[in-house]
């Protein structure tokens, strides 16, 4: 959320965001400042005609007679006034918060203005593609030989896009997970799980909601399926004041994610690249306000996620992406797009957002600085592991003529094993 003054004050830069992430369908920044004023203008109103009353009310104590009876119906008349008055206040200031909450995050001075994953600007190339001498499989064709993939069952028992993963599909999972976890442990971040079902304040907090809603599941309760634990690990300090010699303050949680993908239908519809439930291991970084700070952390954790994918020996591109292509409450977004064999392209794995006090401000979480003063955090997230998609590269990347996969060396003491090889029945 933005600040209102900030709104007043740079209408013309909110009204640029809107219009530039595609937004304009979904909020009016000229009602919002219309409704602002409105706001003020009763609230004059309000304070005005409580400050009559109180005069009145002390006036009449010292009264008696005719004179104390004409003061008691004029203070009447007054009481019921500021009574319509407040109503309206009340009523003016919840539409007022709720189109707020519909106001986007101005982008970054270096964002590319775009209308969509098309203006995206790949930044760099890392690693090196892999060549074969034989006719690449793509992994679900690999998973199927291997016996370790099961969408045919996964789509009967879960549905379109379930699936099993089985024996060594579990162990790689399990391994890519761990040495994600052991990796950002060593960053000194303190590491979490987190609930999965979350209150909806907390994907309104975080800017999931009111934009994406449609993409969520949610229970029977109104609970919200965290789509990533962003969510749960950027409200953790939700209502709190923390101090400004604690930060940043580093977290980093492993959990299920769901998503319903409504905006992906007959996308990747075949294997474990676009599903409904994933596994994925995020990073929080709670940070002092000021741009350049966020800026400098933005690109320090994008360098978490390389250090994972050149480990892996996976080959890579980092892009920026356009303003069209970035969520609503993000100020600057890279995504990791790592080689598909099969596809012989890039697919995105990862991404990497900063947000400054756009989420803080939603969630109320505040720091006391040096001198006593109360500021807002400002916020950043980004993805260390997220699998089974980052398996499916894994399995792509490292086939070998026969089907079996080599396991790439840094997680062969996860897996106990060089060799992903199909089970002899």
């Amino acid at each position: 959320m933005l600040d209102i003054k900030f709104i007043r004050e740079n209408s013309d830069l909110v009204k640029n965001a809107v219009k530039v992430k595609k937004l304009e369908n979904t909020v009016d920044i000229d009602e919002v400042l219309r409704l602002d004023k409105s706001y003020g203008d009763i609230l004059k109103r309000v304070e005005d005609h409580r400050g009559l009353k109180n005069e009145l009310s002390n006036t009449i104590s010292k009264l008696t007679g005719e004179e104390r009876e004409k003061l008691i119906v004029e203070a009447t008349g007054v009481k019921g006034e500021l009574e319509i008055l407040e109503a309206k206040l009340k009523g003016t200031k919840t539409k007022l918060d709720e189109m707020l909450l519909w106001v986007p995050n101005p982008q970054a001075v270096d964002v590319p203005v775009g209308n969509g994953e098309e203006d995206n600007v790949s930044l760099r190339k890392e690693g090196k593609i892999p060549t074969f001498d034989f006719k690449v499989k793509n992994h679900l064709e690999l998973g199927i030989n291997l016996g370790i993939i099961d969408t045919e069952r996964g789509a009967k028992i879960g549905g379109f896009r379930g699936y099993f993963l089985k024996n060594d599909g579990v162990d790689l999972e399990k391994a890519l997970l761990n040495y994600a976890t052991d990796l950002i442990k060593s960053k000194g971040f303190d590491f979490y799980t987190v609930p999965w079902m979350v209150k909806p304040q907390y994907l309104v907090g975080t800017g999931y909601f009111p934009w994406g809603e449609e993409d969520h599941y949610k229970n029977q309760d109104g609970m919200g399926l965290i789509g990533t634990a962003e969510v749960s690990l950027t409200s953790y300090y939700a209502g709190e004041v923390l101090e400004e010699k604690d930060l940043p303050i580093k977290l980093a949680g492993i959990s299920s994610c769901f998503r319903r993908e409504i905006g992906s239908y007959g996308k990747d519809t075949r294997g474990i690249f676009r599903v409904h439930q994933f596994m994925k291991v995020e990073q929080v970084v709670l940070l002092p306000e000021g741009e350049e700070l966020s800026r400098e952390w933005h690109e320090r954790m994008l360098g978490y996620s390389e250090e994972f994918l050149k480990n892996l020996g996976l080959s890579y591109q980092i892009l920026l992406m356009c303003s069209a292509d970035m969520g609503a409450g993000q100020r600057k977004k890279y995504d990791i797009e790592t080689w598909f064999p099969s596809q012989n392209k890039y697919r995105e794995t990862h991404s990497d957002s900063y947000f400054l006090d756009f989420q803080s401000r939603r969630l109320n979480i505040k720091y006391k600085d040096s001198k006593g003063k109360l500021k807002y955090v400002s916020t950043l997230n980004n993805t260390v592991a997220a699998t089974p998609r980052l398996m499916a590269a894994v399995l792509e990347n490292y086939q070998q003529k026969d089907g079996s996969i080599k396991v790439p060396k840094v997680l062969q003491k996860y897996m106990g094993k060089k060799l992903i090889k199909a089970k002899k029945n």
